[in-house]
């Protein structure tokens, strides 16, 4: 299994980096996961649209999703188009992205397959476990596996003891991150993590290693990754754009 970011940036995209984006790829097969703000770019600079074979979609916020639109546009308006691809979202979480269209210009171009977090998803040669995790929204954390590798996804998610839970034994753990040590708004606090509980919750998991993503614009990436080694000794980065993970 490979992993290839696009993008890890919370909320909205920078300059140099898009929002939460991720291509796992095993037998020739490329799922795209959460294809956020400013993703297809980064995706078209390594492939054409037509080689995305699934899209799985953790959660409805458009930094995981928007860029869903300009991709099927690019697929279902060009001369040629490639056959409708499968997309997989937890229920209503693309109804938002899916209406900026009217529905007849795009139906060709996806087979929407709702699920509700909990269930099991096969997609392609992947078994995808899924967790409704704590988030302002229904988030689904996902647990992709081949016979040979696992790759845990939390989406977007607050504190949970589901989340070491979900990642039991992960050889790779991404792991939202949005703040470093507190969320700042108490508000907040039930449906974001630090890079601190990020680094408790991947050492608890017995994880292979940690990947950061979904960093708060203008986020210390330095100050994240210290705040995570605190809790967790195993291989730490941070999710920058073109960052390849062979597990």
């Amino acid at each position: 299994m490979r992993l290839t970011v696009l993008g890890g940036c919370g909320a909205w995209p920078t300059a140099t980096q898009a929002c939460s984006g991720y291509v796992v790829e095993h037998d020739g097969f490329r799922l795209l996961v959460d294809p956020g703000y400013a993703t297809l770019p980064r995706l078209l600079a390594r492939l054409t649209v037509d080689a995305v074979d699934a899209v799985l979609v953790s959660h409805g916020h458009p930094d995981h999703c928007a860029d869903l639109n300009p991709l099927l546009r690019a697929r279902g308006l060009s001369d040629d188009p490639p056959p409708a691809l499968p997309v997989y979202a937890p229920h209503g979480a693309l109804d938002a992205v899916l209406a900026l269209d009217k529905p007849s210009m795009l139906a060709a171009a996806y087979r929407l397959h709702e699920f509700r977090p909990g269930d099991r998803l096969r997609i392609g040669p992947f078994t995808v476990g899924t967790r409704l995790l704590p988030h302002f929204v229904p988030n689904a954390g996902l647990r992709i596996s081949t016979p040979d590798a696992v790759l845990v996804y939390t989406g977007d998610t607050g504190p949970s003891e589901d989340i070491p839970r979900l990642a039991e034994g992960a050889d790779l753990f991404l792991s939202e991150a949005t703040y470093v040590h507190r969320v700042p708004s108490p508000g907040d606090a039930p449906y974001l993590l630090t890079a601190r509980l990020a680094g408790e919750y991947a050492r608890q998991a017995g994880a292979a290693r940690l990947l950061l993503t979904h960093l708060w614009p203008g986020t210390d990436t330095g100050a994240a990754l210290e705040a995570a080694g605190e809790a967790f000794a195993g291989s730490l980065d941070i999710a920058a754009p073109d960052l390849v993970v062979d597990l």
